[in-house]
């Protein structure tokens, strides 16, 4: 990381607790973010309210959230986030998604918002109206695809602030994925403790 975490400042010192007490330990992305705990708070409240009010499926969101974070060639966001798919699908599926293939385990809805987070991360001002309804005849309400928009748009500032200020993914996340997660998660920075290769 390029940037030290606060000393002696209870408001990161409960940042850290908390992650402990949900993780095991503090992860890099936490100790980045505790230069500005108050951001973090929100920008995770924001989050997990997108998560607990939309109707898209904990796999849906899996998938927008791999397309995403493998798309920036983020390694830390893509190894949680392909842990997570590979947990709703299966290793192979989540290998396919994180190198950018259209999985054919994926179903036509889950295809068509692996092809829109494809194409905002690309460039998010050529996406078209026929985007939309290629959407729409997929199965999703304006709501939803305002939601998976979200959860693009989310991703996209996470793994740049994480990507652009040098946290590592941390050596616990990546001793928890699959290791066909890891070895399809060639780019991007190393796990902590690992030489770049």
């Amino acid at each position: 990381m390029f940037l030290a975490s606060p000393q002696d400042d209870p408001i990161a010192q409960a940042l850290f607790d908390e992650a402990t007490a949900e993780e095991g330990y503090v992860p890099n992305y936490v100790r980045l973010w505790s230069v500005r705990p108050d951001i973090h708070e929100a920008f995770g409240a924001a989050r997990k309210l997108l998560n607990v009010r939309t109707n898209l499926s904990p796999r849906e969101i899996a998938i927008l959230n791999v397309t995403t974070a493998s798309r920036l060639e983020d390694s830390y966001c893509s190894i949680a986030w392909g842990t997570r798919l590979a947990h709703e699908t299966d290793a192979p599926t989540a290998v396919a998604v994180l190198g950018g293939a259209e999985a054919q385990k994926l179903n036509r809805r889950e295809q068509a918002l692996l092809r829109w987070a494809k194409g905002i991360v690309e460039n998010a001002s050529a996406t078209t109206q026929e985007d939309v309804d290629g959407l729409r005849e997929a199965g999703f309400t304006d709501r939803d695809i305002f939601d998976a928009t979200l959860f693009v748009a989310f991703r996209l500032a996470f793994c740049t602030v994480n990507g652009a200020l040098g946290a590592q993914p941390d050596w616990q996340l990546a001793e928890k994925a699959p290791a066909e997660v890891l070895a399809g998660v060639t780019y991007g920075r190393p796990v902590e403790g690992v030489a770049a290769s």
